[in-house]
C-alpha cells in the first residue's frame, strides 16, 4: 500500500502544478478573447472566449477534485475517496455540454433570425492565432504529464484544453471567411465551436458516469491481473475475478483454487502472496481474495 500511496500523492501534486497552470493561462485568455471580440465585432472569438472561461471551472473542479480525492479512509469511506476524481470528470463533462448547448443556441439564433451580418476587424484573426497556438501548447503540456502520472482525469482537462484549440481553428476559419464577405460565416463557425464543445462535454459524462457504475478495468488488464495471479505459487486456479474503477485505480474481487490438502495457514499465505503481487505491479487499491480447494464444486 505504501507504493501506491507514494504513487497517490505523487499523482495529486503534478496534477495541481499543472492544473494551477492551466487556470492562470486560461484566466488571461479567455479576457483577452472575450475583449478583442467584442471590440472586433466577432461572435466566433466571443464564443471562444467563453469556452476558455469555462475552462476556468473545470480547472477549479480538477483542483477540488484532486485534493478531496486524496483524503484517507473514514468511518463513511472504508476504500478512500477516489471517486471524487470520477465525479469530477462528470461536472466537467457537464460543464461542456452546457457551454457547448448555450453556443449552439446563441449562435443558431442568430442565423434563423437572419441578424444583420457584421464585418470583423482584422484583428480578430491574429487574436485567433495567438489563441490556437497558447491553447495547442497548454494541451501537449496536459497530456504529457497526464499520461506521464498516468491520470484520467487531467487526461481529461488536456482534452478539454484541446477542444479550445480545435474550436480556434474553426473560429480563424470563420473570421477569414466573414473578412471574404461571407458574413454568415462567424455566426456559422460559433455553431459549429458549441456542436463539438457539447459532444465532447457528453463523452466525457458519459465516461465518468460508467466509471461511478462500477464499471470494470479493460479486458487486457483483467487478462493481466489473472496472469499474475496464476504466476504465484501454490494457486491452481482462478476464476470469478471482477473489477471496479476507483478514480485511477481497482478493486479487484477473485477466486483462487489451491491444493485441497493444504492447511488453512499455508492456504492464506498464499492468498496474502497473490495480493501482493498484483497490488505491487498495477494501480490496485485492494483483492479480497477467496480460497477454494483445487477439486471444489462451488464455482
Amino acid at each position: 500500500m505504501n507504493g501506491n500511496n507514494n504513487k497517490s500523492q505523487l499523482r495529486a501534486s503534478e496534477t495541481k502544478k499543472c492544473t494551477l497552470v492551466s487556470l492562470c493561462i486560461n484566466f488571461f485568455l479567455s479576457v483577452f478573447q472575450i475583449i478583442a471580440g467584442v471590440f472586433s465585432g466577432s461572435q466566433g472569438l466571443i464564443a471562444d472566449g467563453i469556452h476558455s472561461l469555462s475552462d476556468l471551472s473545470s480547472d477549479f473542479v480538477v483542483l477540488i477534485a484532486n485534493k478531496k480525492g486524496q483524503k484517507e479512509c473514514d468511518d463513511d469511506h472504508h476504500y478512500g475517496h477516489l471517486r471524487f476524481e470520477n465525479g469530477g470528470k462528470l461536472i466537467i463533462g457537464a460543464i461542456l455540454l452546457l457551454v457547448g448547448l448555450g453556443t449552439i443556441w446563441s449562435a443558431g439564433g442568430k442565423l434563423l433570425h437572419n441578424s444583420l451580418p457584421q464585418e470583423i476587424n482584422p484583428l480578430a484573426i491574429w487574436v485567433a492565432i495567438i489563441a490556437l497556438v497558447i491553447k495547442e501548447t497548454l494541451f501537449r503540456y496536459m497530456l504529457f504529464v497526464g499520461k506521464r502520472i498516468q491520470s484520467s482525469l487531467l487526461i481529461a482537462n488536456a482534452w478539454h484544453a484541446r477542444s479550445d484549440a480545435a474550436s480556434s481553428v474553426i473560429v480563424a476559419i470563420g473570421i477569414i471567411g466573414n473578412m471574404l464577405g461571407f458574413h454568415m460565416m462567424d455566426s456559422i463557425a460559433a455553431l459549429i465551436v458549441g456542436l463539438f464543445i457539447a459532444r465532447m462535454g457528453y463523452h466525457f459524462s458519459s465516461d465518468a458516469l460508467q466509471d461511478l457504475m462500477d464499471r470494470s478495468v479493460d479486458t487486457e488488464l483483467e487478462h493481466e491481473i489473472r496472469v499474475c495471479l496464476l504466476s504465484t505459487t501454490g494457486v491452481e486456479g482462478v476464476h470469478d475475478l471482477k473489477t471496479r474503477k476507483m478514480g485511477d485505480y481497482a478493486l479487484v474481487d477473485v477466486h483462487i483454487e489451491v491444493n485441497g490438502d493444504l492447511s488453512i495457514r499455508e492456504g492464506h499465505e498464499i492468498a496474502i502472496d497473490a495480493r501482493k503481487r498484483v497490488m505491487a505491479v498495477f494501480d490496485v487499491l485492494n483483492v479480497m481474495v477467496h480460497i477454494e480447494p483445487e477439486d471444489s464444486d462451488c464455482r
